[in-house]
């Protein structure tokens, strides 16, 4: 049995019902009138308009006993017409609702009525040929009923999987927190720790030897600026990643450029790459670099597949350092890259970089970032 005879009665649901009582009682009211008087006894007349009604009205409560319903109004249509409407409204209902077998049997019990009919009227038409002229109508309703209930078994399939698969997204989404958390305490643990040690014996340093020289305390003070400088970038980047999505911690380093170049070639990416940047560039520097190059080939492989990809690195100390990756623009209309995009944004901004892109004149996409590189 269907779940949904069990839950409260929406507001459509009153609409649905409000609409099937006035229009079997409307069409029962028109057969009523239609009936020869003379040709049938009158308490059968009667019988026939009072059943007809008592059948319309049981239509308000079709979805709380489906099936004791329809069994009853195909007895009552024996000797019944002005309730023919409402016995095929309770058939479709059995069939929305009810698997195929219990249709089947409501639909034949309602089409033996329909022969008995023809019999306990004396109509002038045969039994056959009313039974001709009621089983289209029983065939299309129950039809009708089944396609109702197809239509919704798959829309609570495909509601189903997309619950099933948010939770699962989700799940992983928060295991993959998890993951990222701890890998950023272990960055951090590394990073900022050396960082910061090196402050304490600098500074330590300064303060146990007062007779220092200018030169000395000058180098010791540029040492603990410079380490707090980097400490302070290296935290900024870290603040970012726990507000990027899942999976943008940076592990790699700017030297995995080659590497990652070569691992797109291998895969039928036709890659060149340009790198021209000589000189210690800072790590968080670098591995901005990095994800900038990585983002841009995952790009051109969604978006432009089989095209070249052409990436270009350069800078010096003191000059920035330079990140552009181009690659044909895909015809038609471009996919959606805002999102990895919009991350790159955020990652190049927390190292005071900055990060274009779009089409350019000759219809190449182009991904384009300038970074600092301290001289």
């Amino acid at each position: 049995m269907d779940q949904s005879l069990s839950r409260k009665r929406s507001a459509r649901d009153w609409v649905v019902d409000s609409v099937a009582f006035l229009l079997a009682a409307l069409v029962g009211l028109i057969l009523y009138d239609q009936n020869d008087q003379d040709a049938i006894p009158q308490w059968l007349f009667a019988a026939d308009f009072v059943t007809g009604i008592a059948l319309c009205l049981s239509l308000w409560f079709r979805r709380r006993w489906p099936v004791q319903l329809a069994v009853i109004a195909a007895f009552a249509t024996v000797y019944s017409e002005t309730g023919g409407v409402a016995a095929l409204i309770l058939t479709m209902t059995v069939a929305v609702h009810f698997p195929f077998r219990v249709t089947m049997m409501i639909a034949g019990l309602n089409v033996l009525s329909v022969a008995a009919y023809s019999i306990v009227r004396e109509t002038e038409d045969p039994a056959v040929a009313v039974l001709i002229a009621a089983v289209p109508l029983y065939v299309g309703t129950v039809g009708w009923g089944l396609y109702v209930r197809s239509r919704r078994t798959l829309l609570q399939t495909l509601r189903e999987r997309a619950e099933r698969a948010e939770l699962v997204a989700r799940l992983e989404a928060e295991q993959g927190q998890l993951r990222a958390r701890e890998e950023i305490a272990r960055e951090m643990h590394d990073v900022l720790g050396h960082r910061l040690s090196l402050l304490s014996v600098h500074a330590g340093a300064l303060a146990y030897r007062p007779d220092a020289s200018t030169e000395e305390i000058a180098g010791a003070a540029e040492i603990i600026r410079s380490s707090a400088h980097q400490a302070l970038q290296d935290l900024r980047e870290v603040i970012g990643v726990l507000r990027a999505p899942v999976g943008e911690l940076p592990q790699p380093a700017f030297g995995d450029l080659p590497v990652l170049v070569e691992g797109a070639q291998r895969a039928g990416v036709p890659v060149e790459l340009e790198l021209d940047a000589p000189g210690a560039l800072p790590e968080h520097v670098g591995r901005t670099a990095y994800r900038i190059v990585q983002e841009g080939l995952t790009n051109a492989m969604k978006h432009a597949p089989g095209e070249p990809v052409s990436i270009r690195v350069v800078g010096a100390p003191g000059n920035g350092l330079i990140v552009d990756v181009s690659n044909p623009a895909p015809k038609g209309k471009p996919g959606d890259r805002g999102q990895g995009l919009k991350g790159l944004a955020e990652r190049a901004a927390l190292v005071e970089g900055r990060l274009e892109h779009g089409k350019t004149p000759e219809g190449d996409f182009r991904l384009s970032a300038w970074l600092p590189w301290p001289a």
